[in-house]
């Protein structure tokens, strides 16, 4: 292709033209999906004007973009894509509080670097982690502080820009306006001043009341928020706030979203810098499906989130509405709270019987004072639609979050959807609002402009986007000219396939489950979350969670991605997924990529040969087993002149020291030693039972402390964890059953079942029931401490008086929680410190295999082995995980322990005084 060639030929950075990469582009996180020409990820600003030049000489449409989070389809486009996530260099000047941005900063590094000198950047999405300056510009996004510190519009002091047609140039306020554009002001006057800037969040159409004399002239300003429909923004200056001295939240509770938007007029008053709100819905929502425990809220159905400067101030708006709150100044308190609200778009999207919600009315806007009049009027036209909705957001300025049950995919459902929006934008016009309060106008919006603007408003948009774009080749179909509403939506027929795994989440429906991804991206965190640590080190939209969704998305559409379960793309994003199960947790909708991968595998594999790790490392229960019987020649194997023709043979990689075989069995020592009391089961999972049976003698020395006695199974047992992860269900199947009819007279008598590795327990709390369809084993097994924590809530452990560093394991935090060992530690004396989240880089086979040693290294150097070197000398390092504890063995000189050795040790010492 010409177009590949030239910009090959020109551009530095990465130019992409194949299916694999098209398909990552392919949405945001809206209802609409367009298949791009081609994708350019710019290494340089020099590399942006290249690509447009070359678009420009094919006469191809340029669609710039940001993170993709936008929610109105305007990061979509069948043009040539151009990701300028690349380009994040930046400066601060802190005298003049302003910093010079390139397009692809993001928000969190420059507020990062802005807080080392008490300032920020005040408008804060709710992606502020992971969306960019040049995206936040396109959308003109506000956030949760806009009531203090305005939208981005009201931050930017000047822009660079390039058009189309190549000219480059920089806009701010009190520059000469082109004649042109000057006299569409001029000859709109009365248009500009009565129909524009109404209320602060009118982001729908053109600023372009910014134009007016006494607004400055500011071209920059007016600029923001076009949605790339006119120029395409190069860098930008932008202007930054001090930081409040004490930041306090007020929560207030209130019986509804109603009552507390009939509030915010008695709370504006007292200037917070924001009023959010949250639904007793989202918080329901959240705690089925995350195992961490949610932060305890006053009495209420709704609740309003009030941060203010100071104590005093939180106080008085308490007393002004004299309803059940906390006032909140733990820092820690607060952000728990915070991250309940920002993920609220993504917890939304599955209503509570698991049907599906979708953006569409996401951020619609009205007066504050009018906010509780128009929820009424919402609420009575969603349920004349037949239609369920969960509202929450920015109520200080008026605007309403909302996911709601549209069916997008019947054409029914998509005449409702339709309906229901063009009523919806009546409503809004009737109360004086705007049709987006945030987001933009997009493919969703744009359409029914003229519901809320007059024909001589729109006539304006349209001359304006002439003017930068006469041959409407910027991101065309948004805001002038758009596309229909129910044009270009993402919900295509998918292909019928049959699984392994029962997706009992997603109505046993594969396709169900990948659309499960609204592409909120929160698994673009660079830190803060366990999931998606191989992105984390690549920064590459493959490796992300949204990423890996999109291919197996397109893979099932067909049209761009052709060759189904056999997919080189979609292998190739999914080899550094390290099935760690973060994202079951962290993703607000609950994306199992650990499920979707072992899924792929099966089927990609299907009577094809492996990779030698799923022989060797796949099968390693049944190895290890054999090599058991002879423990000295096994180690020989493994850590002699064998090991490195081992090592090539079972595709684990050279630098990689084996594990240890221990001389006997976990099995084996605890039928030599029986003891008395109350049953209980330990499972001999294959880590413990081979590699590290001092974790399983400790945990026994606990346990029958407790009162209990730890007994075997009655036969061979294994949760089938190494066959699923390297795809191998079938197998898999076959061993968890035969697990379960070993389990099954301990099942029938309601013991308990206790795992020492949290890998192993997950896979029977989520992984047995989802590919057997026998869930027995979901709520009758726990941790160690889980277990104590139930049936011996009374006992006192051992006084262990230490400080301790604790490694939680991926799967632990995803599927199991960890609140039982945090307070069990306690309760020891225990001085614990958690390692900042993230993966030890292991993970089972991953860190083992031959391609991933580079990967699985750079994971744990960024926060396990640092945190474990610069930890104490006399502090103990807890690692329940064997993957964890490997890891710090082979990258530090500590021993991490488990959990049990550490309160098994305290007995001994507790023993002997």
């Amino acid at each position: 292709m010409d177009l590949q060639r030239r910009l090959t030929e020109t551009v530095s950075g990465d130019v992409s033209f194949d299916a694999g990469t098209r398909a990552l582009y392919t949405m945001d996180a809206s209802n609409y999906r367009q298949v791009p020409v081609g994708v350019v990820r710019p290494a340089t600003v020099d590399d942006v004007v290249a690509a447009v030049a070359a678009a420009r000489a094919h006469d191809v449409p340029v669609v710039p973009r940001g993170g993709g989070t936008s929610l109105a389809g305007n990061s979509t486009g069948g043009g040539l894509v151009l990701d300028l996530t690349r380009l994040r260099g930046f400066t601060i000047d802190p005298v003049a509080r302003t910093a010079r941005v390139e397009p692809g900063v993001v928000l969190d590094d420059l507020r990062a670097a802005a807080a080392e000198h008490g300032l920020t950047f005040g408008p804060d999405p709710s992606t502020h982690s992971r969306c960019t300056l040049g995206g936040m510009i396109g959308n003109n996004s506000c956030g949760a502080h806009s009531v203090a510190w305005g939208t981005t519009l009201d931050n930017v002091v000047e822009l660079s820009v390039l058009t189309y047609d190549g000219t480059r140039m920089t806009v701010g306020r009190d520059h000469d306006l082109p004649p042109e554009l000057r006299k569409l002001v001029d000859d709109n006057l009365a248009v500009l001043r009565t129909e524009f800037g109404r209320l602060g969040r009118q982001v729908s159409g053109y600023a372009l009341h910014h134009l007016l004399p006494e607004h400055g002239r500011d071209l920059a300003k007016a600029l923001v928020g076009t949605e790339g429909t006119c120029v395409t923004v190069l860098g930008a200056t932008v202007r930054l706030v001090a930081v409040p001295k004490e930041r306090v939240l007020l929560v207030l509770g209130f019986a509804d979203d109603v009552a507390a938007a009939d509030t915010v007029p008695a709370i504006l008053p007292h200037r917070p810098l924001t009023v959010e709100s949250m639904d007793e819905r989202i918080i329901a929502l959240r705690a089925a499906r995350n195992p961490e425990r949610p932060p305890a809220l006053p009495d209420g159905g709704a609740w309003l989130f009030v941060e203010v400067d100071g104590v005093a101030a939180a106080q008085a708006i308490a007393d002004v509405v004299a309803a059940p709150h906390q006032v909140l100044t733990d820092a820690v308190a607060q952000r728990a709270l915070w991250r309940l609200r920002e993920e609220g778009s993504g917890i939304s999207t599955r209503m509570a019987d698991g049907s599906e919600a979708w953006p569409g009315w996401e951020d619609t806007a009205v007066p504050p004072d009018r906010l509780g009049a128009y929820l009424r009027e919402l609420r009575a036209l969603l349920e004349k639609h037949g239609l369920r909705g969960i509202t929450y957001g920015h109520f200080g300025e008026g605007c309403i979050h909302i996911r709601i049950d549209f069916d997008l995919v019947h054409d029914d459902g998509r005449a409702v959807f339709r309906r229901f929006l063009e009523e919806g934008a009546d409503l809004v016009a009737r109360h004086g609002g705007s049709l987006s309060g945030e987001h933009g106008d997009g493919q969703v919006r744009a359409e029914l402009l003229p519901r809320m603007y007059s024909p001589s408003a729109m006539a304006m948009f349209a001359r304006f986007k002439e003017f930068w774009d006469p041959k409407g080749r910027m991101n065309p179909g948004m805001v002038v000219r758009p596309y229909r509403i129910d044009e270009n939506l993402r919900f295509v027929p998918l292909s019928s396939v049959r699984t392994a795994f029962s997706y009992p989440h997603d109505n046993g429906d594969f396709g169900q489950a990948m659309r499960r991804c609204v592409g909120v991206a929160k698994c673009r965190n660079h830190s803060g979350s366990v999931m998606c640590p191989s992105f984390q080190v690549t920064g590459d939209e493959r490796h992300s969670t949204r990423g890996r969704s999109r291919l197996l998305y397109e893979m099932l559409a067909g049209d761009v991605i052709t060759d189904g379960w056999r997919s080189t793309e979609v292998r190739d994003a999914l080899d550094l997924c390290l099935s760690c199960k973060g994202c079951r947790s962290d993703c607000p909708v609950n994306v199992d990529m650990a499920t979707y991968k072992a899924e792929f595998l099966h089927h990609h594999y299907k009577r094809r040969l492996r990779p030698a790790s799923h022989y060797s490392m796949g099968w390693l229960p049944l190895w290890l087993r054999l090599a058991a019987r002879m423990p000295r020649v096994a180690n020989a194997a493994l850590s002699g002149r064998m090991a490195p023709l081992v090592k090539r043979m079972g595709g684990i990689a050279k630098e990689r020291a084996l594990p240890v075989v221990a001389p006997e069995p976990f099995t084996r020592w605890l039928s030599r030693n029986p003891g008395s009391g109350r049953p209980v089961v330990l499972w001999p999972d294959t880590f413990t039972n081979y590699f590290t049976p001092s974790a399983g003698i400790a945990a026994v020395t606990v346990l029958r402390a407790a009162g209990f006695n730890p007994v075997l199974p009655k036969g061979s047992v294994c949760c089938g964890l190494t066959w699923v992860s390297t795809g191998q269900l079938s197998v898999a199947r076959k061993v968890m059953r035969r697990s379960l009819r070993v389990l099954t007279p301990h099942l029938d008598a309601g013991t308990p079942i206790v795992g020492l590795e949290p890998s192993c327990l997950s896979a029977l709390k989520t992984d047995v029931p989802e590919l057997t369809g026998d869930d027995r084993t979901v709520s009758n097994t726990f941790t160690l401490a889980g277990f104590l924590q139930t049936y011996a809530p009374e006992w006192t452990p051992p006084p262990v008086d230490r400080e301790a560093l604790m490694q939680v394991h991926c799967h632990q935090h995803a599927t199991l929680g960890y609140a039982a060992e945090t307070e069990l530690l306690a309760k020891a004396g225990v001085d614990m410190t958690s390692v900042p989240s993230g993966c030890c880089g292991l993970a089972g086979n991953f860190g083992f295999e031959r391609d991933h040693y580079e990967v699985s290294q750079a994971l744990a150097e960024r926060a396990l082995l640092p945190a474990v070197r610069t930890a104490a000398e006399d502090a103990v390092v807890i690692a329940d995980g064997f993957s964890c504890r490997t890891q710090v063995a082979h990258g530090t000189d500590r021993t991490a322990v488990h959990l049990a050795e550490v309160l098994a040790a305290g007995l001994t010492e507790e023993g002997t005084r």
